[in-house]
């Protein structure tokens, strides 16, 4: 599956990168026009049951294991994020569908999903209202069949409309007529494009109008648009659940979504890594600081310490962020079929834990690992003749879309920092743990176990400080909540990598050839500049809430 799936990313996706980047999503006659090769690639994909890949085999699907189904998207993600995005969007609405649908709805929209005959889109934003969800105006009123008629305009919905399958399946949050205010009045929608006929095939439109396109600076190939529902016929919608449990369900697509956003950020930063990479390594440049002779042939760009320094950020962020969705990947699966069921309770939990850091934290640093690529190819880096330049534009949705950063450090230090009477917390910390505890049987590693045994207990003496503050003043305490997020992802990076190298000693000994044994000490070595450069960043903002520093509380709006 792995080797199909990089054959591919490399054959169908890689090649249109850069031209559906030039070549945006446009209106002609009525009907998005989107670049021709993108087509191709998402029928490919489909083709090769990547769609359907986890589910059941009696859906159609291979019952392949989560993570094994991330480890092969990670590709795709890679050679084309825009073009990825469609199925992503797919896959993860037939997932909410087939937890949180009816038999009818399962039987009659997840075959098409799955396939790739239909895709998917979550509309969750409004013009008024991006992320908050608790202003959300559109309406459903109920039919005399059973189904609701919706009404409203939805805003930044990805791939809301386009002719790359034969219907879009659009998952919609609105209220009913008597639903309460804020979220807890909201309500799931499954609105189809076209509405099916007897037979389950597209038939007539269903009130879904595009009312523009948005222009982005990056994604560019993938279409974002701006829709009315219901604007000049009637939009037909089914329930999905129950009524006022909406934000509950969308939350399954969400969630998913976050932990792929981070996924995506992480692939970036790794495809940049790699051109950084290959360029450091052929491109002449300069010599060394004690090699002052001109006439001295130049040295190539890798052999400088500083582009080293730059080669480690990216290998740390892109490899160390790899781990890190897999592991999230194989708590979904933990969480799904594990026999136990405590077992599968706490992988929920912890997940929920990571969720916002994956999204978050690593989106941040997979920009930064970008930029560095950029620098890496300096002035060439901030042409297009080099597409390191599109990674980094590609790559600065991720901080804002699923739940801007802001938001999900909020989420992590207000809401899942105590979930669960503090559960999830707990078991971040015994993971870290476990970590430390392999890290301190091996001698090279027992400074670097430590140092994240010593770093993890000052994160855990500041949770117990912040907790009954969050509910005296969550406000003030909710205002440095990016600050605790930085410290729990530099934490949560540091772990990964300590567990890679704790591997990568354990293996060193029966390496078999010089290449395995590089492959082994660069773990080893990329582990070291983590807790050198990279956990230590933790430390001010540890320091920044400890202090119970409170300037951006209280600085006012006329100050400003």
């Amino acid at each position: 599956m792995l080797e199909t799936a990089r054959r591919i990313a490399a054959e169908k996706f890689r090649p249109h990168n850069r031209a559906s980047d030039l070549e945006e999503p446009r209106v002609e006659n009525g009907r998005v026009v989107v670049h021709p090769e993108i087509g191709p690639a998402i029928a490919a994909f489909s083709e090769a049951g990547f769609a359907a890949a986890h589910h059941d085999e009696a859906l159609g699907g291979m019952q392949l294991p989560w993570v094994v189904t991330q480890a092969a998207f990670a590709y795709f993600q890679a050679a084309n994020l825009a073009t990825v995005a469609y199925p992503f969007l797919t896959i993860a609405a037939g997932n909410l569908i087939a937890a949180h649908g009816t038999e009818s709805q399962k039987a009659r929209f997840l075959p098409p999903l799955m396939d790739g005959r239909f895709f998917g889109t979550m509309m969750l934003s409004e013009p008024h209202a991006g992320s908050s969800l608790s202003d959300v105006r559109s309406t459903a009123s109920p039919c005399d069949d059973g189904r609701y008629a919706l009404t409203g305009t939805k805003m930044w919905i990805s791939g809301g409309e386009h002719e790359l399958a034969e219907n879009i399946v659009h998952l919609v949050l609105a209220r009913t007529p008597d639903a309460p205010p804020g979220v807890k009045g909201l309500s799931l929608f499954m609105v189809p494009r076209f509405r099916l006929d007897e037979d389950g095939n597209p038939g007539a439109d269903n009130g879904v109008v595009l009312a523009g396109l948005n222009h982005k600076m990056g994604y560019r190939g993938t279409v974002n648009t701006v829709i009315n529902l219901g604007e000049t016929e009637p939009c037909i919608g089914e329930l999905i659940g129950e009524e006022h449990h909406g934000l509950t369900y969308m939350f399954h697509m969400m969630n998913e979504a976050r932990i792929g956003v981070g996924s995506g950020a992480v692939a970036q930063a790794y495809t940049g890594y790699l051109h950084s990479l290959d360029y450091a390594r052929t491109r002449p440049q300069g010599r060394h600081p004690d090699g002052k002779d001109p006439a001295s042939p130049q040295i190539p760009l890798i052999e400088h310490a500083d582009i080293r320094r730059m080669l480690l950020l990216q290998k740390a962020v892109a490899e160390g962020g790899l781990a890190l969705c897999l592991e999230a990947a194989l708590l979904v699966d933990d969480q799904r079929t594990h026999p136990d069921e405590a077992v599968r309770r706490d992988a929920g939990l912890l997940l929920d834990f990571l969720t916002p850091i994956l999204k978050s934290f690593l989106s941040d640093r997979a920009l930064e690992a970008n930029d560095a690529a950029i620098q890496i190819h300096g002035g060439a880096g901030y042409t297009r003749d080099f597409p390191v330049e599109q990674f980094w534009r590609d790559n600065r949705l991720n901080p804002i879309h699923e739940g801007a950063n802001g938001i999900q450090a909020i989420d992590l230090m207000g809401r899942k920092l105590g979930q669960a009477d503090g559960r999830s917390f707990t078991l971040f910390l015994d993971s870290i743990a476990g970590t430390v505890g392999d890290a301190r049987a091996i001698d090279a590693l027992a400074g670097h176990a430590a140092a994240l045994e010593e770093m993890t207990s000052r994160f855990r003496r500041l949770a117990e400080q912040v907790l009954p503050e969050l509910r005296q003043e969550a406000r003030r305490s909710l205002a440095n909540a990016s600050a605790f997020m930085e410290a729990a992802g530099y934490i949560t990076l540091a772990r990964a990598w300590l567990a890679q190298a704790v591997t990568a000693r354990r293996l060193l000994s029966a390496a078999e050839g010089a290449e395995e044994e590089a492959f082994l000490n660069g773990k080893i070595e990329t582990c070291g500049f983590v807790f050198a450069w990279l956990l230590p960043r933790a430390e001010p903002a540890l320091g920044l809430l400890e202090s119970g520093d409170d300037t951006v509380f209280r600085m006012s709006v006329d100050g400003f």
